[in-house]
């Protein structure tokens, strides 16, 4: 259930494995919600806490991520990315972050700049210190997730589109999907349904409600620059709380765009309020002090499935529930898969897998 990114990569799993597998996308194409509206990064895997889902599936997905492109000629390039402490206050963090990432093995190529340093890579940038992440890069999202699905379906899955999901029931040893008017049975079910996973979990009979973490709307907007500009790499301010914090990111075209923010909402809206191109300036200007805050425009937004609010510290992990988590067989739930879940998603697809398939 789910035809985002991370659904798309499961299915293939399980179809690579000799399953049959049906994929139920209650929207009329695959990848229209959280896969279609992120920035398209390569995460490095830098900064997640030691040892949690989003640290290890995050650098095993990069390294999976880059040959499954290379070798299905999936667009996309390997930029670099530089995080950057833009007042001597900062710097310490910054520091601690090289350290966290070296201790992970997140990428072999990891270098501290000063600001002289640092300038001489980007010469329009302005900071004090800077860390090199050579292994960041960016993905064209949608040319991946047809590739997983095309692939999918040469090992017999099938995608079936407009088909909300409306009850789950264990009829003996067989999951009963209810789904458009029919019902399907199956032995595995996996629960990947991005922002609607709550709600699909909640209409499981046999799962104790109680096993469903909350869910927490973090909306991020996104800002265009006009014209070119002036970087080669991907320009990351230090993380926040909910988000990495508005960073310069660069398109398959060489289109840059400012975001996201992070702004916790009640409903997703995908709207972007021109009047945040202020706020969008001075977090642009910190990175960039040259830039026209009229060369911003209204891009777009994305709603993250977040499950640790607002005031998580540190940040909450991917909440993958199987068996041991919820004593049902052969059902897997996913919840919270915001970033990196796209750089994690073949990662994850081959995590569930090993949980359905062991």
């Amino acid at each position: 259930m789910g035809a985002g990114v991370v659904g798309l990569a499961i299915a293939r799993a399980l179809a690579l494995a000799g399953k049959s597998v049906v994929v139920l996308e209650k929207e009329a194409a695959f990848g229209t919600g959280v896969s279609s509206r992120s920035s398209e990064v390569i995460h490095a895997g830098l900064h997640y806490p030691t040892g949690s889902l989003k640290e290890r599936l995050c650098i095993a997905g990069k390294h999976l991520l880059y040959d499954y492109c290379a070798s299905r000629k999936v667009p996309h390039r390997r930029l670099g990315k530089l995080t950057v402490a833009s007042s001597p206050d900062e710097v310490a963090r910054l520091e601690a972050i090289a350290d966290h990432a070296r201790r992970a093995g997140a990428d072999e190529g990891l270098a501290l700049f000063g600001g002289e340093e640092a300038h001489r890579l980007e010469p329009m940038l302005d900071c004090t210190a800077a860390l090199l992440s050579p292994s960041s890069g960016i993905v064209d999202s949608h040319a991946l997730m047809l590739s997983l699905l095309g692939e999918a379906e040469d090992h017999g899955a099938m995608l079936a589109r407009n088909a909300p999901v409306t009850g789950i029931a264990r009829q003996g040893d067989m999951w009963r999907v209810a789904c458009g008017g029919t019902a399907i049975g199956c032995s595995l079910l996996v629960n990947a349904a991005g922002l609607g996973a709550q709600n699909v979990a909640g209409m499981i009979e046999m799962l104790d409600p109680a096993l469903i973490p909350p869910l927490h709307l973090a909306k991020g907007s996104y800002f265009a620059c006009s014209g070119r500009v002036p970087f080669v790499r991907l320009i990351y301010p230090l993380p926040l709380i909910g988000g990495l914090g508005v960073h310069l990111t660069l398109d398959m075209a060489g289109q840059a765009r400012f975001g996201p923010d992070v702004e916790w909402v009640e409903a997703p809206d995908y709207s972007v309020d021109p009047a945040r191109r202020g706020a969008f300036g001075m977090a642009a200007r910190r990175i960039w002090p040259g830039l026209d805050p009229e060369r911003l425009v209204p891009a777009y937004a994305g709603v993250r499935p977040n499950i640790g609010g607002p005031h998580a510290s540190p940040m909450a992990d991917f909440h993958i529930a199987g068996h041991e988590h919820h004593g049902l067989p052969g059902l897997v739930c996913l919840f919270g898969i915001d970033s990196p879940g796209l750089t994690s998603s073949l990662a994850l697809g081959a995590h569930v897998a090993a949980m359905l398939l062991d």
